[in-house]
């Protein structure tokens, strides 16, 4: 009895029912959800801190920043009350108010990384070396890609990757949501003579690349750039066919904050544990998952590491 009178009070009130809706959809910070549901911080802080009480949250340290996240429980009062209180949502205005809130707010995320590509554009060829990262795009190219593929490379950028690929042989989609980096990778496939990529413009998280379409996809050295890694990830699972691979390749997370003053990266790197569930949620199979140490360079960079995993069916 006491458990369900916890649940009821918990989900009793209406704007921690709200909060819960937000974090089920997106990991957001204390900043973007004052600004989703324009209260004040110590409002959002006290619902935030009755919800932790109760077990409903988790929450990660990014720098400098906490985010919380809503993982519904899987059984119990919890989950039959959250089911109840999420069906009446459905029919609620303010509802609809915080979805359109939420969508400016990682609209915010997405352009403050398209203005610095923008801004920084074919000199990221340069500034990027100070990731030292050929062999490990090497080793995860080879790892799952044979010539005849049909490959997705999310978050082109200038098109290093996708020029590999296509002298490999492979057929390359290659997706970035800025047009100066298109602009640039366009001019470095030509100067080349390359012809087996096609540019798109798109968001990682809205792939222009319809169901099942492509062998492989390719996140390399782009999630930490992203609004939302785990929505990147969940589409680059339903473009690949049955059989499919997933490769992401990505900081370990680090304490590195000069990386967002100068290279203007979102995250912090990534927990294995976070990555292996997004994966699970995309509905991939489990990641082989290779970690490589940190490199010194003109910067001691963070560890990075190789995730891969196939969409479930086909012949591999």
């Amino acid at each position: 009895m006491e458990s369900l009178q916890k649940v009821f009070k918990t989900l009793s009130d209406s704007t921690r029912v709200r909060v819960l809706a937000l974090l089920e959809q997106q990991e957001l910070a204390v900043a973007e959800l004052m600004d989703v549901l324009g209260m004040a911080q110590s409002r959002v802080s006290r619902h935030l801190a009755i919800l932790r009480e109760a077990g409903l949250l988790r929450d990660r340290r990014d720098g400098t920043y906490v985010f919380y996240r809503f993982d519904p429980p899987a059984d119990g009062p919890w989950r039959e009350a959250w089911r109840l209180v999420k069906r009446s949502l459905d029919a609620d205005p303010t509802r609809a108010r915080d979805v359109a809130a939420l969508s400016q707010v990682m609209g915010a995320r997405a352009d403050r990384t398209r203005s610095f590509f923008d801004a920084v554009g074919p000199e990221w060829d340069s500034l990027r070396k100070v990731f030292n990262d050929e062999a490990l795009r090497s080793r995860a190219v080879t790892r799952l890609v044979s010539p005849g593929m049909r490959i997705a490379d999310i978050g082109t950028g200038t098109g290093i990757l996708a020029a590999e690929l296509a002298r490999l042989g492979m057929h390359v989609i290659a997706i970035d949501h800025s047009p100066r980096m298109l602009e640039a990778a366009r001019a470095k496939l030509a100067a080349e003579g390359l012809t087996g990529v096609e540019l798109r413009t798109g968001e990682a998280g809205a792939l222009p690349i319809e169901d099942a379409a492509m062998d492989a996809a390719f996140a390399h050295m782009v999630l930490h750039y992203l609004p939302s890694p785990a929505d990147a990830i969940r589409e680059m699972a339903r473009i690949v066919r049955p059989g499919g691979a997933v490769i992401a390749v990505d900081f370990v997370r680090h304490d590195h904050e000069w990386m967002r003053q100068e290279l203007g990266v979102t995250w912090l790197g990534f927990d294995r544990a976070e990555i292996e569930a997004w994966f699970a949620q995309a509905g991939l199979g489990a990641p082989l998952f290779e970690i490589h140490a940190g490199r010194s360079t003109a910067r001691d960079l963070p560890a990075t590491f190789i995730a891969s995993a196939r969409r479930p069916g086909g012949d591999g």
